[in-house]
């Protein structure tokens, strides 16, 4: 194969990623604290060294989450929390602390405040928030403080990437910054609200069909390419 034909192979590897990528964006479209994935393109060059000319392809290695702020829906539930503003709840995993925008969250047995999944909820000191079985009038406030009867109990805290770049996805809603976190101030803490993923169904449809378009070009010409080779070769022979 030519230099023409690995050029476009990286390229289809590249769309066949993105494809992928804006499939799991739609399948998420009701996922509770969901941020969009992207792929970001990038441009590889290799010198293929003395005179001749150097051959450029497409990659698509890295993932970009998009931050932006999702629609917030009103649940009344008392444990339903979202966030307005920047910033992430921070749970404990058995794979260590990780960030997540879903505050779909309840009391254990125990009366610990958990995910869904059971992961714990951490205050803004990063230990776990008590809830007693008693409580009664339990109010959250916009700074995340949580009071029974007028009483405080504990604080939810809000945390962010100390590198604002130095966030990797992880599993469903969650995220992990191996660079380690830092409190975030300036944003609001929602009960009875929880925010819905930030995915924009036209525009990932449309994303969609125009990678499928994209990548059928791209496998068009590497048919015609290899036909052309099949010719070359078959008229040598001759």
């Amino acid at each position: 194969m030519d230099a023409a034909g690995y050029t476009t192979l990286t390229r289809q590897k590249g769309l066949k990623a993105e494809l992928a990528t804006v499939a799991h964006n739609i399948a998420n479209l009701s996922t509770t604290g969901y941020r969009r994935e992207g792929v970001i393109f990038s441009e590889y060059v290799s010198v293929t060294g003395g005179n001749a000319d150097s051959v450029s392809m497409a990659r698509a290695e890295v993932g970009m989450t998009d931050l932006r702020q999702g629609p917030l829906t009103k649940t009344g539930g008392r444990f339903d929390l979202a966030i307005e503003g920047n910033g992430f709840f921070q749970v404990e995993t058995s794979d260590g602390p990780r960030l997540t925008r879903a505050g779909a969250f309840t009391p254990n047995a125990a009366g610990d405040l958990v995910t869904p999944d059971g992961h714990l909820v951490m205050d803004a000191g990063g230990a776990a928030i008590f809830i007693p079985p008693d409580a009664t009038d339990l109010s959250i406030a916009a700074d995340g403080t949580i009071s029974a009867a007028g009483q405080p109990l504990g604080q939810i805290g809000l945390f962010q990437p100390t590198d604002p770049i130095d966030l990797s996805r992880q599993e469903g809603t969650m995220f992990d910054a191996p660079g380690g976190f830092e409190p975030v101030a300036d944003s609001v803490i929602l009960q009875g609200f929880l925010e819905g993923s930030n995915v924009d169904p036209v525009s990932e449809i449309t994303r969609m069909i125009e990678v499928q378009r994209a990548y059928e070009l791209g496998q068009s010409l590497l048919d015609r390419e290899d036909q052309r080779l099949r010719d070359a070769i078959r008229t040598m022979g001759k």
